[in-house]
C-alpha cells in the first residue's frame, strides 16, 4: 500500500489534472492519513469540480474525521446534480441518524434503496433506523411507582433524567449512581457550574449558544442539553446507549420539561 501511494503522488505530482487523485485519496483515507486525504481530494476537486464520485468520497473522509455537517454540506451538493445518487442518500442517512434524526435517516436510506435494492449495506442500514425507532417507540411504558412525576413514563425517568434550574436546583427527575445512591443534589450544583464553563468556553471561540455536552465513560454515557435558557436537563444511560441516541432521548425529555415549565407560569 505505501508503495502504491507514493506511486499514485509521483503521479499526480506530474500531471494535477490526473484523475489518480481518486485512488489516491482512497488509499489514504483506507490508511487513516485522513488530512492528506482531504487535501488530495480537495485539489482534485479544483480541477474536476464536477467529478461526482470525488464529492462522495470527500464527504466520507470528512465523515471520518469527525466534520459531520461539512460532510453533509458536500453530499448535498451531489444530491444536486444526481437526486438519485446511492452514496449521498447512504451518506446522509448516516448521518442524519447519528444526530438522531431518525425520519431523515429513514427517508434518505428508502431513497438509497431505491435507487439500488441490491445494497446490502442500504438494507442493513434500515433495519438498524427502523429498530431503533421502535425500541424508542417501546420506551414510553406504564408509570412505575418509582419514578419522578415529571418524566412519568419515559424510559429512565426512576433514575436517569435530572432537570435543574441554571442556580443548580433540582426541578424535577431523578439521578442514581452505581451503587444506588441519590445523587441528584449535587449533580444539579456541578451542572450549574459545567453550563456557566460552557457558556464563557463557547463566547470566547465565538461558537455562538452552546447546545449539549456529551461524555462517554466506560460504564456510562451523558447528555445534557438546556431545554430552555434558564433550566439544564441531563440523561444518563450506560455505555452501550449511542450520543445520537442519547439526542433523540434527550429531544423527547426536553419537550416534556418544556410544556410542564409552561404549566408552572400559568
Amino acid at each position: 500500500m505505501a508503495s502504491d501511494i507514493k506511486a499514485m503522488t509521483a503521479e499526480l505530482a506530474r500531471d494535477p489534472s490526473s484523475l489518480v487523485f481518486l485512488e489516491l485519496g482512497e488509499a489514504l483515507r483506507r490508511v487513516g492519513q485522513l488530512d492528506a486525504a482531504s487535501r488530495v481530494l480537495v485539489s482534485g476537486l479544483e480541477q474536476h469540480p464536477d467529478l461526482i464520485g470525488g464529492r462522495d468520497l470527500y464527504a466520507r473522509v470528512l465523515v471520518d474525521k469527525g466534520e459531520y455537517a461539512r460532510a453533509a454540506q458536500v453530499w448535498g451538493t451531489v444530491l444536486e446534480r444526481d437526486a438519485r445518487h446511492v452514496g449521498a442518500h447512504k451518506g446522509l442517512g448516516f448521518v442524519s441518524f447519528r444526530g438522531g434524526d431518525l425520519d431523515g435517516a429513514l427517508e434518505h436510506l428508502e431513497l438509497a434503496l431505491a435507487a439500488d435494492p441490491t445494497d446490502q449495506s442500504v438494507i442493513s442500514a434500515l433495519r438498524t433506523v427502523r429498530d431503533a425507532a421502535q425500541e424508542l417507540q417501546a420506551e414510553v411504558a406504564p408509570t412505575d411507582a418509582g419514578e419522578d412525576p415529571l418524566f412519568a413514563g419515559l424510559e429512565g425517568a426512576e433514575q436517569g433524567l435530572l432537570l435543574v434550574d441554571d442556580r443548580g436546583r433540582v426541578l424535577g427527575g431523578r439521578l442514581l449512581d452505581r451503587g444506588g445512591r441519590e445523587v441528584s443534589e449535587a449533580v444539579a450544583a456541578y451542572l450549574a457550574g459545567a453550563a456557566q464553563e460552557a457558556d464563557r468556553t463557547a463566547r470566547m471561540l465565538g461558537l455562538g449558544e452552546w447546545r449539549w455536552i456529551v461524555a462517554e465513560g466506560p460504564e456510562a454515557n451523558v447528555y445534557v442539553t438546556p431545554p430552555t435558557p434558564e433550566t439544564l436537563l441531563l440523561i444518563l444511560r450506560d455505555q452501550s446507549v449511542p450520543s445520537g441516541r442519547l439526542a433523540m432521548l434527550a429531544e423527547r425529555a426536553g419537550a416534556v420539561a418544556r410544556a410542564w415549565l409552561e404549566g408552572q407560569r400559568l
